[in-house]
């Protein structure tokens, strides 16, 4: 009877929804996607924009929208997020005479809606053509090029349409732009025609995209073009360094063969688009974005030279396969409403992370999956502001608030454990079906959720709750018993950091280490207490390595036994990251060594650590005490013996990546006068520490750290300016040196300048100049920024891409570390009990460091 009832609510909803005339609210508000869904479907748009060789000329543009409508029972809305003069004329359904004005469409724009009556419209096709002028914003319109940007709800901002993820179109694309400008877009170039002063591009019309894949860019670019496995590719770039350009460009390439040619196989799907294309753009506001035909990349991310790590050449690897996984996970199967935005970037980031493991081995990807996935998940799941994975949407004007480390981060771990538990074939079968049956469609998570439940007698839906609609993390506490010299009995028990009681299935396993060797024990934790009865009888070992490869989710217990020589002896290096994190996430809750404890143990393995990453992520770590969970007392008294436990340690390793790593986290850390005058000289005859490769880029971060710890007047910026021919990088070291003057005064202005938009165009300098503005050296004239940034939330919230606002929060408030501020923020939330709920989440987690050090100060 139940299920009877809920189909007859089920078919009875379009009924409703229908029969009730939709208020025109601001935004894409679920019941009107849900509406439009119902009404509409076949849409193509051919829609061509005219681009001035000025910025600051505006851009013309017309579309001509044609769809199926199976009612016209009342006006519809499309989203367009501009003012009324930005509308020219609109007509419908051919209805015009230039002669009498009444046949074409009042222009009526209300709430980010342009509503068009149910005069002219009618059942079955309809064309709407309007003339207009596009918003810049999301063009993202530089000097000399731009590109489209529209993820999530940011077509609405450029042009008339229905922008939402599952009303899929084709789109027939028109570019007249400047000569010699190249373009990309989501197809292939028809035909074009050269003009006087403009070149006209034609584009052969797209394969069925979501608006917010709807993309293409033009500029003063370099193309190159290559086959892959007999599809043509194009790569367009602005770099100019030849050595960056030499030891880059085929490698992206091949990068792109080889994780088109996994997934291939991975998916038993070709490659499901009919383009292959990327551009390299300075200062991309992300590390990429999966437009088909033209995906999108930071250049800072693809170029790299001879000085460059090996993390940088393996975060290169992972960033082509997650934006080329796309193809397949949110491109070809896309996510019905961007709650499920979540389900697109797992995949992709899950998909890359294999990708990884076949190209770098095992052991690589082990230790990369740890390392890049849990400190960035715990770094929110530990905080007031923690959000579920799979969140509620209302409104898609908010679905920029749904990204951050959960979705990106927590969610793979979750993916992971999920494969465990159904087995990787059965795993690999359930998501194959998913793909061939939402191919070029529309999914949500329950969806897959379905279909993998055919595939495992586990019960899905017990598990799905705790890991995917819940917060939080377990704590996991051991009780080890001893008899004789052996282990008796090993208890395993989970508790929630916080919020009530619940139980997160997961495998993972202990170690016990001994003087002579290793015994692991894999664990199932199941239920909220087991006995690990594997370990009993085992002798008692010299300590317990909890999670020691790395797979378990919580905050796991370091034994006390456990001393720096016998850590950084383990040979295992994800024993020892696993290590290294749990150390430090129970320094932040008060329960391990305190923090300038944890620093001492850590620098102990500055030396020792061979291992790349684990060492960047060790300096990480102490880098991050050392500014953030210390006092100043501490600190003035502890540098000078780290200034020279860094400079020793760089001496003594012999892997160059390994020195560049130690002199980068002794560049943040120095302030004594010895080490300023060497790091001065070092940049001034641009002769590293031996055994040291730095590039142009290191010698402008030295500039602006010099910059940032000098008290008396400096010209090193607009000597390191002189210094470089590349234009992109000379306009970025122009806009930072504002935030690093030694005038207060000037510093004052360049944040006060922050608070109109066309300012923070530039979303990464933004981010980079806050960093120097609220640094702990600079916080005695910044500390006075921090409420009117609070006040600024909503505003950065409302116009920033996805990620700049909780990059705004992090960069202003995560070095701060006195009382004075957290009195300034717990002010600031008392008085605004009605900010966005999810902004307030991203304040509360971009915080979270401040409360912890007041906390752990305390005690």
């Amino acid at each position: 009877m139940r299920r009877l009832l809920t189909f007859l609510i089920l078919i009875a909803l379009p009924c409703i929804i229908y029969a009730q005339q939709l208020p025109v609210e601001a935004g894409v508000p679920l019941r009107l996607a849900q509406y439009r869904k119902a009404v509409i479907d076949s849409i193509t748009y051919q829609i061509t924009f005219r681009i001035p060789e000025k910025k600051t000329d505006p851009i013309k543009a017309l579309v001509l929208i044609n769809f199926n409508l199976k009612t016209a029972d009342q006006p519809l809305q499309l989203d367009f997020k501009q003012r009324a003069d930005h509308v020219n004329e609109i007509s419908v359904n051919f209805i015009r005479d230039l002669h009498k004005p009444d046949t074409l469409e009042p222009i009526n724009l209300r709430n980010e809606h342009l509503i068009i009556s149910t005069k002219r419209l009618k059942k079955g096709r309809n064309q709407i053509e309007i003339i207009f002028t596009p918003g810049d914003a999301s063009l993202n319109r530089n000097d000399d090029y731009l590109y489209a940007l529209f993820v999530p709800d940011h077509a609405r901002t450029v042009f008339p349409c229905f922008d939402q993820p599952d009303l899929k179109a084709r789109y027939t694309l028109g570019l007249n732009v400047p000569p010699g400008w190249k373009v990309l877009a989501n197809s292939n170039i028809k035909d074009s025609s050269a003009y006087q002063d403009h070149v006209e591009y034609r584009f052969k019309q797209s394969d069925k995209l979501p608006t917010y894949l709807f993309s293409f860019t033009a500029g003063k670019y370099t193309s190159v073009k290559k086959m892959l496995d007999g599809r043509e590719a194009e790569f367009l770039y602005r770099e100019t360094d030849e050595q960056k350009i030499k030891l880059s460009v085929d490698s992206v390439f091949e990068q792109h063969r080889q994780a088109i040619r996994f997934l291939e196989d991975w998916t038993t799907i070709k490659y499901p688009f009919q383009k292959v294309g990327f551009v390299a753009i300075p200062d991309f506001q992300f590390g990429g974005m999966e437009h088909p035909g033209e995906i999108q990349y930071k250049a800072s991310g693809l170029f790299l030279d001879d000085a460059a790590t090996k993390d940088a050449h393996i975060a290169r690897a992972n960033v082509i396969s997650h934006e080329t996984a796309h193809m397949w996970f949110g491109d070809l199967v896309t996510m019905r409403w961007f709650n499920d935005v979540w389900t697109k970037e797992v995949f992709a980031n899950f998909m890359a992370d294999k990708v990884t493991e076949k190209l770098m081995g095992t052991a690589t990807f082990n230790l990369k999956f740890l390392q890049d996935h849990y400190p960035a998940a715990y770094a929110v799941d530990r905080t007031a502001g923690a959000n579920p994975i799979r969140q509620q949407l209302d409104n898609l004007q908010d679905a920029g608030s749904m990204y951050g480390n959960i979705i990106y981060h927590k969610a793979p771990i979750m993916m992971r454990q999920l494969e465990l538990l159904m087995g990787k074939s059965n795993f690999q079968a359930g998501v194959r079906e998913y793909l061939k049956t939402y191919a070029y469609s529309n999914a949500t998570w329950p969806n897959l959720i379905e279909i993998l439940g055919k595939h495992t007698e586990a019960d899905l839906s017990k598990w799905n709750k705790v890991w995917v609609y819940d917060t939080d993390r377990p704590v996991i506490q051991a009780d080890v018993r001893y008899s004789n010299g052996k282990i008796s009995k090993l208890t395993l028990a989970q508790h929630p950091e916080s919020g009530p009681n619940r139980i997160w299935p997961q495998a993972f396993d202990i170690t016990l280490v001994y003087p002579n060797g290793q015994q692991t024990i894999p664990v199932n934790l199941n239920a909220q207490k087991i006995q690990v009865s594997l370990a009993n009888g085992k002798p008692k070992p010299l300590y317990i390595i909890y999670n020691s490869n790395g797979m378990g989710y919580g905050v796991f217990p370091v034994e006390k036994a456990l001393d720096p020589t016998q850590l950084f002896d383990l040979q295992s290096p994800v024993q020892r990251a696993s290590v290294y994190i749990n150390l430090y996430e129970n320094m932040l809750n008060g329960r391990g060594y305190p923090p300038a404890q944890l620093m001492d143990f850590f620098g102990h393995g500055l030396q020792t650590e061979k291992e790349e990453t684990n060492l960047r992520m060790l300096t990480g770590y102490i880098n991050n005490i050392y500014w953030e969970f210390i006092n100043t007392t501490e600190r003035t008294n502890s540098v000078v013996g780290l200034e020279k436990a860094f400079w020793s340690a760089m001496q003594s390793q012999s892997v160059s990546n390994n020195k560049k790593i130690l002199f980068g986290t002794f560049q943040n850390i120095y302030t004594s006068k010895a080490a300023a005058k060497e790091i001065y000289n070092i940049w001034k005859t641009q002769t590293p520490p031996k055994g040291v490769k730095l590039t142009e880029d290191d010698y402008t971060g030295l500039a602006f750290t010099i910059a940032l710890k000098s008290d008396t007047v400096t010209n090193v910026l607009k000597q390191q300016e002189e210094r470089i021919t590349n234009t992109d990088r000379k306009k970025r070291i122009e806009f930072l040196m504002p935030a690093l003057s030694l005038n207060v005064k000037e510093r004052d202005s360049f944040f006060h300048s922050l608070k109109d938009r066309k300012n923070r165009a530039k979303e990464a300098w933004v981010l980079s100049a806050l960093g120097y503005l609220h640094h702990p050296l600079r916080q005695k004239t910044s500390i006075k920024y921090i409420p009117e940034s609070l006040n600024m939330l909503a505003e950065i919230q409302a116009t920033g891409d996805i990620f700049f606002p909780q990059g705004f929060i992090n960069a202003t408030f995560g070095n701060y570390q006195s009382k004075e501020a957290a009195i300034m923020v717990r002010d600031f939330i008392k008085t605004h009990p009605d900010l966005n709920p999810k902004l307030m989440g991203k304040l509360l987690q971009g915080v979270d460091n401040l409360v912890r050090t007041q906390r752990l100060m305390r005690n």
